[in-house]
Parts: C-alpha cells; structure tokens; sequence
C-alpha cells in the first residue's frame, strides 16, 4: 500500500466516537492517547508503518502514550467523545478540541 494511499485510508477511518464504548480497549491496554498538538491520522499512520522510530520520538516527548488511568476517569466522567481511529491492535485516541475549550 503506498503511503498516499495508507494516509486516506486512516482518515477516511478516523471518526469521534464516545470514550465510553472503548472502555473495553482501555481495561486491555490497547488504547493509545495522542497529544493534542499532534495529527492523529499522522501518528496512526506512522503506527501501520511500524515507524519505530518516529513513535519512539513522540512517546519520548510524552505526546504519544497508553491512555492514563487519570484520564480515562477524567473522559469517562465527562461522557467525553474523543476521535479515535483503530490500527491493529490498538484503538489511537486524541480528545476533541471543541470551541469552548
């Protein structure tokens, strides 16, 4: 698959869903946060690539990370709806920026 093609494919997949109904995803460890001031269709990207490399810089950088537990109960609480995109076998999560914050 080219990489043009693997980008559109991600963000065609890429959808906001209620944090709720990935708790599953989240009591399994699969459930990957991204930073706000990244691009998730970027990172998910670099994840089907297997770009080591690239997502060893972002979890560096904590901007890439498994989803906290402080988090979760912060999402959870807020009956948040986050944008969420799977990439075998994890579910990449980012939280909604909305225009109040």
């Amino acid at each position: 698959m080219t990489d043009d093609i693997l980008k559109a494919k991600v963000n065609l997949e890429t959808a906001p869903i209620p944090w709720h109904e990935l708790q599953r995803f989240f009591a399994g460890g699969t459930a990957i946060y991204v930073a706000p001031e990244l691009d998730l269709t970027l990172v998910a990207t670099a994840m089907a690539e297997d770009n080591a490399a690239q997502i060893q810089h972002w979890m560096q950088a904590n901007q890439v990370q498994p989803v906290s537990d402080e988090q979760a109960g912060r999402w959870f609480a807020a009956e948040a709806i986050v944008w969420a995109v799977v990439v075998k076998p994890w579910v990449v999560v980012q939280e909604r920026i909305t225009d109040n914050g």
